[in-house]
C-alpha cells in the first residue's frame, strides 16, 4: 500500500519497534510485525497486533512497571 506520510513510499511486510508511554510507565516492544514504509519507515499494524500490545501495556501500567522492554510475542 502507499504510505500516507510520504509521497513516494510503499509499504512492505516487516518488523519495527513500538514505544508506548503513560503516566510514568514506558513500554518498548521490539520486533512488532506490520507493514513498514520503504522510504520513511512509518509502520502500520493490524488491529489484532495493536490490540495485543495495548493490552500488554495496560497490564504493565496496572502493575506499576516503570520501564519494560520486551520482544513481541503473539501469545500474551
Amino acid at each position: 500500500m502507499k504510505c500516507v506520510f510520504c509521497p513516494t513510499g510503499q509499504t512492505r511486510p516487516g518488523v519495527s519497534s513500538v514505544t508506548l508511554e503513560r503516566a510514568g510507565t514506558t513500554m518498548v516492544f521490539k520486533g512488532v510485525p506490520g507493514e513498514v514504509c520503504d522510504t520513511c519507515g512509518e509502520a502500520y499494524y493490524t488491529e489484532d497486533v495493536t490490540d495485543l500490545i495495548l493490552k500488554q501495556a495496560e497490564r504493565a501500567y496496572q502493575e506499576g512497571i516503570a520501564v519494560e522492554v520486551r520482544s513481541y510475542q503473539k501469545a500474551a
